[in-house]
């Protein structure tokens, strides 16, 4: 077991956090590795497990400094990606090798290397008030899981109803996944578009192909259905939300030969919505469509909605205008607010306290050659730092 390392650098941090193999829901030493650290800076660190009948086990860590408001906590998850075939890297993926001064290795962008500047900051803040004799005044925390690339059913979910259970109130959440889409301080997301998978499945009659008079094709409904789906957007957008869509992901009649009408064709499809819409709302859109052409036709069918995850917006105000100047003050940019790209374990979080959320540059998240530039992680860090800063000056004049 890797002994804690109480250094400020985001770098040493991000290594020793790549070189712990957890792809999910493997926790691989990570959150053993941030757990010792973050207990002997002085945190009440609390390591759970959740599990269910479906899914795998996961560890989690909840670690808190301070027992007063405000209470600003950091999300984060240390599991990751398979690397795929090992030996297309550059250099091994769970090596945490610098050449050039860029750091390679799985996580480095999402989100080990968040994880590490957060952490080296923190304890820049620790070291720099106890030389100076200051109290902490307000709570610190780091919710950290090891599910946010997997099924996402036994981490942050799970962890927030235990927060809640043991009266671990959070004022204001920062969650450090890659956002940036091609610099350092680009965007902060404030927010995230709600995603509902479905399957629409429809029965016809099989037959010989040569008969199709004895038969009933589904495919011919389905494709009616498909292109009605299609044939009109659901919206145009609004002030933080680019307009929502419908995608096609998968056409299937399990059907081997020529010769054979099917007796079902089985659609997925995705949909990613803004707060013009509700996950019901989609849903009777959806219903209506399908039964106005396929009730005329006698038609059997079904739709099966899977999990969602659900759509939210922190508007804009004092907490995200810290954010932005605390970026401004290390980089020189100022960030745009956005809403775009895909989920993350904020849409859980969004229940409990107003989050946003910034990280590193996504550019080269779940590929072949994950890499950061070492510069990258010390300006985060450097962002970070003021941020926590900005947060409890402005909380305790």
């Amino acid at each position: 077991m890797t002994k804690p390392n109480l250094s400020a650098d985001p770098v040493l941090h991000a290594q020793k956090l790549i070189q712990c193999k957890s792809i999910t829901p493997i926790e691989g030493g990570a959150l053993t590795y941030l757990e010792d650290i973050l207990s002997k800076a002085g945190f009440a660190c609390h390591r759970l497990s959740f599990c269910d009948n479906e899914t795998p086990d996961v560890e989690n860590l909840y670690a808190r400094i301070g027992t007063q408001p405000p209470h600003l906590c950091f999300a984060g998850h240390t599991d990751v990606v398979p690397p795929g075939e090992e030996r297309d890297w550059t250099f091994p993926p769970f090596a945490g090798q610098i050449e050039l001064e860029t750091l390679y290795g799985r996580g480095a962008v999402d989100m080990k290397g968040g994880i590490a500047a957060f952490l080296a900051a923190t304890l820049e803040i620790l070291q720099n008030q106890e030389k100076s004799n200051q109290s902490f005044k307000g709570s610190l925390s780091f919710l950290i899981t090891g599910d946010e690339e997997g099924p996402a059913i036994n981490g942050t979910q799970k962890l927030l109803t235990w927060m809640k259970s043991h009266n671990e109130m959070i004022d204001h959440c920062l969650v450090g996944e890659p956002t940036n889409p091609e610099y350092l301080g680009d965007m902060i997301k404030i927010g995230r578009r709600g995603s509902l998978n479905g399957t629409l499945s429809i029965k016809g009659k099989q037959g010989h192909v040569a008969y199709p008079d004895k038969a009933q094709n589904p495919v011919d409904s389905l494709l009616a259905v498909l292109t009605a789906f299609k044939a009109k957007p659901l919206d145009q957008g609004n002030a933080h939300f680019t307009p929502s869509h419908l995608e096609i992901t998968s056409v299937d009649v399990g059907n081997p030969v020529t010769n054979v009408i099917p007796a079902q064709a089985v659609a997925k499809f995705n949909i990613r919505y803004n707060t013009l819409h509700t996950l019901e709302s989609l849903k009777n859109h959806l219903r209506t469509i399908a039964s106005d052409i396929l009730a005329p036709r006698n038609i059997n069918y079904n739709f099966r909605f899977h999990k969602p995850s659900e759509c939210f917006l922190t508007e804009p105000a004092a907490f995200s205008d810290l954010l932005v100047s605390s970026i401004q003050a290390v980089t020189g940019k100022t960030p745009e607010l956005s809403t775009s790209g895909g989920t993350s374990d904020a849409r859980f979080i969004k229940d409990y306290c107003p989050v946003i959320e910034f990280g590193l540059v996504n550019e080269t998240i779940h590929q072949i050659d994950e890499r950061v530039p070492v510069q990258d992680l010390k300006a985060l860090k450097e962002i970070y730092k003021t941020f926590i800063e900005k947060y409890f000056s402005a909380h305790n004049p």
